[in-house]
């Protein structure tokens, strides 16, 4: 982590350097990007955020918040005793010590948690898990654990040792509850009754938490002999959740309501970072718009009952890429998608963007989407282009006599960005505009620019540094999935 620093710390400098002895120029025009809504990004690894090293490189990606799974069954008791109280957080059975420490950890490196609850104890399900089916938890079960949660971050209680616990503002409801081996059977209204107990229960704590709810696994999978897990298309599952109809202007079809704050996604995708999915009611990034709309169709026909006004969110998305994993996108490929990637869910009205995967896993795990390459030790973990990608997202499209241009520095500030031109791969790249960024760090802008397909534009940027070069010739897609062909 060392080396990563320094040279994180060098390229600053230079940029801070190239921009300062740009300034003096006047000859090249300088847009201002109005106000937009943001694009924080966020990091979620089950195997890598559990050391203050991970989530110090987690903060050096440039992310703000990180997602962490609270394992209900391992902080609750296995078996508990006749006088436990599950809405107690401090009730003798009860132990928070793991997942206060990634807590603490995360916040000492200024990132936001974001409590992912998961897990359910063998004695509070509804539903037992069975063959293909993880099972469903009871609704007051997890009603009296979402409270005992809440109180436990609420910022006025303290540990064994007498300091003060975190408080803790946001709050996801289950992964991916449209798959049977995460919440099965899969059940839409029993899915809306487990997030209504947790924010009730959340909310009651402090009306300023936030609920999420969703994180869709994108695509359906039908059950067989061989397969006996299954799950159910986002949108199919998110019309029955929110008790809408089919067609471009939903009427409700039931009386129910359900509480979120945010509604995420996984938008996993074949093909590049604008696809669409090939089957109808799957939702990739090139489907975010549809999605979204079903949302906004759900607050306007109030099916969603919220003190805030709603958010879109990505909780889950990568990319593995090749090395190491043979048949996915090769690295550099995989770079230009991540910042494509980006770009399409802000476009799609997303305000939050959560990557998985800090390091590849090692052996034949599928998992090759890390933003590091797999090392011995994180600290000699190497960086590759997609960490860049994710940092200081750039992309830029040729346009008759000019160039769009869409980006977000890795301040997430108001800073003025340099545009720069390269023409070829190997000519010397020089300033062409200037281009002030808004208060959440969002530059975009159509530039006046005599280029052609051989050239290529970066963005460079006070605290940033340099984003990687985009190439004006737009690549044929292959049709390459998150996890390779």
């Amino acid at each position: 982590m060392r080396h990563v620093t320094i040279a994180v710390a060098v390229l600053v400098a230079a940029a801070t350097a190239a921009s300062a002895g740009f300034a003096a120029s006047s000859s090249h025009r300088t847009y201002t990007t109005p106000g937009t809504q943001p694009l924080r990004t966020a990091m979620f690894d089950p195997w890598h955020l559990n050391t203050p090293e991970a989530f110090s490189m987690t903060r050096g990606a440039g992310a703000q918040y990180v997602r962490l799974l609270v394992y209900w069954s391992l902080v609750a008791p296995a078996n508990p005793s006749a006088t436990f109280d599950p809405t107690n957080p401090t009730s003798p059975g009860y132990n928070w010590t793991g997942i206060d420490t990634r807590v603490e950890e995360a916040q000492a490196e200024g990132l936001t948690p974001i409590l992912d609850i998961t897990g359910t104890p063998s004695w509070a399900y509804a539903k037992a898990p069975s063959d293909g089916n993880g099972g469903s938890p009871q609704t007051a079960a997890i009603r009296d654990f979402a409270q005992a949660l809440a109180t436990h971050y609420d910022g006025e209680g303290v540990d064994a040792q007498d300091v003060i616990i975190p408080a803790v503002n946001i709050y996801e409801v289950w992964n991916e509850p449209n798959l049977s081996l995460d919440f099965g059977p899969v059940n839409a209204a029993s899915y809306r009754s487990v997030v209504n107990a947790v924010a009730d229960s959340v909310h009651a704590v402090d009306s300023q938490n936030l609920v999420v709810a969703g994180g869709l696994d994108p695509f359906a999978h039908k059950k067989s002999k061989k397969q006996k897990w299954y799950s159910v298309a986002p949108l199919a599952f998110m019309r029955s959740l929110l008790c809408l109809s089919k067609g471009a202007h939903p009427h409700t079809t039931c009386s129910n309501q359900i509480h979120f704050d945010v509604w995420s996604h996984h938008p996993y995708t074949f093909g590049g970072a604008f696809a669409k999915a090939k089957v109808t009611d799957d939702v990739e990034l090139g489907d975010l718009p549809r999605m979204r709309n079903l949302l906004q169709a759900a607050v306007k026909l109030n099916r969603v009952v919220s003190d805030n006004p709603v958010q879109f969110w990505v909780s889950e998305f990568s990319w593995d890429t090749k090395p190491p994993r043979s048949g996915a996108a090769p690295v550099s490929l995989a770079a230009r998608w991540t910042a494509e990637s980006l770009y399409q869910a802000w476009r799609s009205g997303v305000s939050l963007f959560a990557w998985f995967g800090l390091e590849d896993q090692p052996g034949s795990s599928q998992y090759k989407n890390g933003l590091y390459f797999h090392a011995a030790s994180l600290e000699n973990a190497r960086a590759k282009p997609v960490f860049t990608a994710f940092r200081f997202p750039f992309v830029a499209y040729l346009k008759k006599k000019s160039v769009t241009i869409w980006g977000r520095d890795a301040t997430s500030t108001k800073v003025r960005v340099t545009l720069q031109l390269r023409h070829g791969k190997s000519g010397k790249w020089r300033t062409v505009a200037y281009d002030m960024a808004n208060s959440n760090g969002i530059f975009r802008a159509t530039v006046k620019l005599k280029a052609t397909k051989k050239d290529w534009l970066r963005a460079v940027a006070p605290g940033s540094g340099k984003s990687l070069a985009f190439s004006l010739t737009v690549p044929k897609d292959p049709n390459i999935g998150p996890w390779g062909k």
